[in-house]
Parts: structure tokens; C-alpha cells; sequence
């Protein structure tokens, strides 16, 4: 199904390299579309360690996800697969065996220069195998997502972030030329927070993302900072569309809607700092516990979201290392849909970025918004996309220093006086909402559309 076969509906392929299963913005930008009247189907890649196999799932009228499968070394290779296991398990434990021991045990098995190098020899062979497994895997996407987009013969590709770019381009170039192509940067791609001992990865990144975003009919971002940078770096004929990441209109949440002091087990006289989000490192959760003991003990730090259990072990370690193990409360996640209604009881809520990469300084997380719905009070980092909309709005306080009494200086601020932040919060929450926030998107659509058709006639 290629060109001279289009629809009456305008067809949308929607590309990303993950199982779409928790992407709010891409779920929500498809939704949009299909409203819009648009046919839609994302192609995503399958996850069968998560129990979401490759496979087409409709998601109402006109809105399709597909997940492509992924590379497994099990279908390729199944007798390898066992020995890869035990490789990585075997590099695990040669480089923790040093740091676990016991002295007692170190006399049983010293450690020798033989020791030493088998232990480095499995480490870098660990990373070697990674690498390749990560690269191959991609390039499987690729290669599937390519077909299942010539399939649907889309009159429009809208690739997100950089890593599916080649797919895009290579639909579009064996479809004669005639699709177009939306480019959706979630992040700076080029400047994300990646491991920094990649030699060539970045160097591909940089040429795809370079043909990439000037062969691209429109492009989108999520804040008004990556936006002039891929402006200015790329020297694009125009500003980048700006879609940020905020809530879809609902009723506005109340306190009663709230589950932070339920689930943590506090009370009403308690007050509660809430973090709504993915709990990983460099979100400003070690800062904020670092916090915890410049602020009244009356003061707790409740986590809301999903971590893995390594960065849940960092956050308990955390608390203990500061003395506030009884003040810090990991209370699991709640749907996309429920965050603000469930962040809703809380006092002030964190929004904080350790500016540890150009993207993150540049970042203007969802949870902002999220929490602005919920009605509570921000205190932010002081990055400029985040400071804009904080000072602008009036919904909070900006720290602007680094150390742990900063934070706990700006949070005492809030929750001196909460309401009148909490008052600005309400009243500016129903003008952001998603809906509103697309229709630069869909108008973006309507142009690319148009232009298409008037160079195919």
C-alpha cells in the first residue's frame, strides 16, 4: 500500500521506540489527532518482559497501536541465550564480589592479579555485549517499523524523539517521497542523560537528528528553551511548534480527592511535601530528603509514582543517611489519568531537575503541570523553562541555590502561607490543559496536509 491508495481520512503513522503502554504525551497527541478526525495508528515495539507481546490493539474508533517485536537473542540464537544470561549474572557478581566480602572471607579467596583481570575481562565483556544487544535491538525496530509503516501507508509519519527518525525517513523515501514527516522531540535528544563513555553513538545521533529535522515538513517540542536551540542550532526557517506536556481538561481536583496521607499514614496536622513521577536520580529527591532536617519534623516527603527497585533502595538509603527514615514515605502509583486527583492532598509539591545535562536544564516536566491541577503550591528549581512558568503565574517559589538549606528555605516559604499560591494554582489551571495546548499542533497538521496535497497535484 503505497502512493495513488490514500483514504478520504488522512492517515497518521505515529513512530516511537517504546511499548506506548505509560507514554502519556504520545497517547495523548494520538488521541488529539484521531478527534481531529484523523486515522491514526502508533507503531511502537513489543516489551515481553513487561507481558506486552507484539500485537494490534484498537483503542477505540480510528486509533490503533501496534507493537512490532522486539530482538530477542532467544528467537535467533535460543542456545546462546542461556550462556549470555550467565555472562552478565558472572560479570554481576565478579565486580560486587570485592566490595561484599567479609575480611574473613577475603583470607579464604584473596584477591589476586588473576582474580582482578577475570573480573575486568567479564566487566568488559558485559559492556561489549550491551552495547551490541541495544544496537541490534534498535536496528530491529527499524527494520519492523518500516514495514508496518509501509503497510499503513500513512500521509503523514510523526516520528518521536531521535531514535526513530531512520524509520521515518527510510517510509517516506521508499513511498515515493509522497508522505510527510512531523519530528517530535521530546527532549534534546543530542543532550539527553546518557551514559557519557559513548564514542560513536553520539556522532550518529547527531547526523540523524541533523537530515533528519531539515527534511522534516514540521517540528515539534516540548519547551520553549529545546525549541530555540534546535531553532538555532539546525537554522530552521521557522520556531519549532511548542506542545508542553499538561494535563487533559477535567474537573478540577479537591483535597478530598487526595490518597498522599492516606497511603503514607499521616494525619491532617501533618504537612506533606509531594513528588508525583517517575522516582529516579536526579529528579531533586535526594535534595529534597537532604532537605527534610532544616524543616519542622512535622514535615514529611511523600513519593508518588513508579521506580525501579534499585533507585526505591537509594531513596530508603537516603532518608536513613539523613535521619529521616520516619519522614519519607514511598506510597506506589496511580494511573496517568489519577495523578492530579491523587497528588490533590498534599501541602507543596517539588519540582526540581538536577540540570545534570543541557536537556534536563531545558526540561519542563509534566509533573509541574500535574501538580499546578492538584491545586498545591510549587517550589522549583531554578532552571528557565520552569522559573518562566512558576514566576509568570504565580503558583510558587524558585530556589535559587544549590545546598539543601536553599530548598528547605524556599519550602518554609510555601508552607508558611500556602493559600495564596494555592489560590493562583486553581485559578490558572483551567487554561492549561491539553486541549488547548494542541491546537497549534493540529493547525501544524492542517498546514503540512495542505502542502502535501497542493505538491502531489
Amino acid at each position: 500500500m503505497t502512493s495513488g491508495r490514500r483514504a478520504a481520512t488522512p492517515r497518521i503513522a505515529v513512530l516511537v521506540y517504546n511499548d506506548a503502554a505509560n507514554d502519556s504525551r504520545v497517547l495523548k497527541e494520538s488521541a488529539s489527532l484521531r478527534d481531529a478526525g484523523y486515522e491514526v495508528r502508533i507503531i511502537a515495539v513489543e516489551r515481553r518482559e513487561l507481558g506486552r507481546d507484539a500485537d494490534v490493539t484498537t483503542l477505540g474508533k480510528r486509533l490503533t497501536l501496534e507493537r512490532v517485536p522486539e530482538f530477542a537473542i532467544e528467537r535467533i540464537l535460543p542456545a546462546l541465550a542461556p550462556h549470555w544470561r550467565r555472562l552478565i549474572s558472572g560479570a554481576d557478581a565478579a565486580a560486587e564480589r570485592p566490595s561484599t566480602s567479609s575480611p574473613a572471607q577475603a583470607l579464604r579467596h584473596p584477591s589476586t592479579p588473576l582474580a582482578g583481570m577475570k573480573a575486568g575481562l567479564l566487566r568488559g565483556l558485559r559492556s561489549v555485549g550491551e552495547r551490541a544487544y541495544r544496537t541490534v535491538a534498535l536496528g530491529t525496530y527499524w527494520k519492523n517499523a518500516t514495514a508496518a509503516g509501509l503497510w499503513a501507508a500513512p500521509d503523514v509519519i510523526h516520528a518521536n524523539d531521535g531514535n526513530t527518525l531512520v524509520p521515518a525517513l527510510l517510509i517516506r523515501a521508499l513511498s515515493r517521497g509522497e508522505i510527510a514527516v512531523v519530528y517530535d522531540s521530546h527532549e534534546l535528544w543530542r543532550h539527553r542523560n546518557v551514559r557519557p563513555d559513548r564514542w560513536l553513538a553520539p556522532l550518529l545521533e547527531t547526523v540523524t537528528e541533523a537530515i533528519g529535522i531539515r527534511r522534516a515538513d514540521g517540528v515539534i517540542t516540548v519547551s520553549p528553551s529545546i525549541a530555540a536551540w534546535l531553532r538555532d542550532t539546525y537554522r530552521l526557517a521557522e520556531e519549532p511548534t511548542l506542545v508542553r506536556n499538561v494535563p487533559v481538561a477535567d474537573a478540577l481536583p479537591s483535597r478530598s480527592t487526595g490518597v498522599l496521607r492516606e497511603r503514607a499514614g499521616l494525619a491532617e496536622q501533618h504537612r506533606v511535601i509531594a513528588y508525583g513521577g517517575r522516582i529516579t536520580s536526579a529528579r531533586g529527591i535526594e535534595e529534597t530528603i537532604a532537605a527534610l532536617p532544616h524543616l519542622d519534623e512535622d514535615v514529611h516527603f511523600v513519593l508518588l509514582g513508579y521506580g525501579e527497585r534499585a533507585a526505591l533502595d537509594q531513596v530508603r538509603a537516603e532518608a536513613a543517611r539523613h535521619g529521616v527514615t520516619d519522614r519519607v514515605h514511598l506510597v506506589g502509583a496511580v494511573a496517568p489519568d489519577d495523578v492530579s486527583r491523587s497528588l490533590a492532598d498534599g501541602d507543596v509539591a517539588v519540582v526540581h531537575v538536577r540540570p545534570i545535562c543541557l536537556s534536563y536544564r531545558y526540561a519542563l516536566p509534566n509533573k509541574l503541570f500535574e501538580s499546578i491541577r492538584a491545586g498545591l503550591p510549587i517550589a522549583a528549581a531554578d532552571l528557565p523553562d520552569m522559573r518562566q512558568v512558576v514566576e509568570e503565574l504565580g503558583v510558587g517559589e524558585v530556589f535559587r541555590g544549590s545546598s539543601p538549606q536553599d530548598l528547605a528555605e524556599a519550602l518554609a516559604a510555601v508552607l508558611e502561607s500556602p493559600e495564596t499560591y494555592r489560590e493562583r494554582a486553581r485559578a490558572v489551571a483551567p487554561q492549561l490543559t491539553w486541549e488547548h495546548e494542541t491546537e497549534p499542533m493540529l493547525a501544524l497538521y492542517e498546514r503540512v496536509l495542505a502542502a502535501r496535497q497542493a505538491a502531489r497535484r
